[in-house]
């Protein structure tokens, strides 16, 4: 890991605050290209930066190898100690200018057409499917991390915070954003690569809708939310290991998903019942919703995007 290279990168605006830190759009002063600097800071032992820290950083250098065309690109890590207990790992992204809710905020009425709709999720399941194949989960996609360049192409961003930050924490319930947030995390059990089929499932819906689909105050109000939907699943899907008891929800039967999403094809809706299932084994894979009807008339439009 580089130390200490800031001089080569000059913030120019300030991009957003995640939960980890704010995010700045910065000017690379050797090749003049913009640059999304992201920083965290990390606790260090007596002989420097964390080993988990530095196997992180090792794997999404690592990924940046592929050079996925649906994963945003790291392009340098810069590490400053700024004492002897702490050091600020900068991670330096190529810079997109707009994210999925803005683009869905900008589409003009009545929204994104069908087709359009099927290229951005054959794109972030493409992604998907290549992060999960490295053993890599997002754990917080949301529309605000995929990106979307002028020419159409999706990026998964924020994966690799992430896996950083998840090293220096207990898996807790606040991975995640409420309103994508599976069952699984809500009821605080033990969760993998279905969390982020899950989240995909609630975008997917709203790229139709244009807001989202489940929108909880808190982790049981957005539990109930979610049961209203799919139905209060049987006994034997609810999780054993859990404090919320199956008996505090009503007998909701499953609705119609046509009701809340009224554009999608019969296809499309059947996708989307597949990632929006409640018990994550039971969820389909990445991979599998590639092979899934709702994309066999799909031209391969990725491809000729790179």
């Amino acid at each position: 890991m580089a130390h200490a290279t800031s001089i080569q990168y000059e913030p120019v605006a300030e991009i957003g605050g995640g939960a980890y830190g704010t995010v700045y759009k910065a000017r690379d002063t050797e090749s003049g290209q913009f640059v999304a600097l992201k920083s965290v800071r990390v606790q260090t032992d007596q002989n420097g930066l964390p080993i988990s820290t530095v196997r992180e950083v090792a794997l999404l250098k690592r990924l940046e190898q592929f050079d996925h065309p649906n994963v945003v690109r790291l392009m340098d890590v810069c590490a400053t100690k700024r004492s002897d207990q702490e050091t600020k790992v900068t991670l330096v992204f190529e810079h997109v200018d707009q994210d999925l809710k803005t683009y869905l905020e900008r589409a003009p009425a009545p929204g994104l057409s069908p087709d359009r709709i099927k290229d951005l999720m054959r794109q972030l399941l493409c992604g998907l499917a290549f992060l999960h194949s490295n053993r890599v989960m997002h754990r917080d996609l949301k529309p605000e991390n995929i990106l979307v360049t002028s020419q159409g192409q999706v990026k998964l961003a924020d994966f690799g915070l992430a896996r950083i930050y998840s090293c220096h924490m207990a898996l807790t319930p606040v991975v995640v954003t409420l309103w994508y947030r599976p069952p699984e995390v809500l009821l605080q059990t033990s969760y993998a690569t279905p969390v982020d089929i899950w989240s995909t499932g609630c975008i997917f819906a709203e790229m139709f809708r244009r807001k989202p689909l489940f929108c909880g105050d808190s982790e049981v109000d957005q539990l109930g939310k979610i049961l209203e939907v799919i139905g209060l699943p049987p006994e034997d899907e609810w999780p054993t290991d859990v404090t919320l008891s199956r008996k505090n929800f009503p007998s909701f039967m499953p609705r119609p998903i046509a009701e809340f999403v009224s554009e999608i094809n019969e296809q499309g809706a059947q996708l989307l019942m597949n990632m929006l299932t409640f018990d994550p084994l039971k969820r389909i894979s990445a991979l599998n919703a590639l092979e899934h009807p709702y994309f066999r008339d799909e031209e391969t439009l990725t491809q000729t995007k790179r």
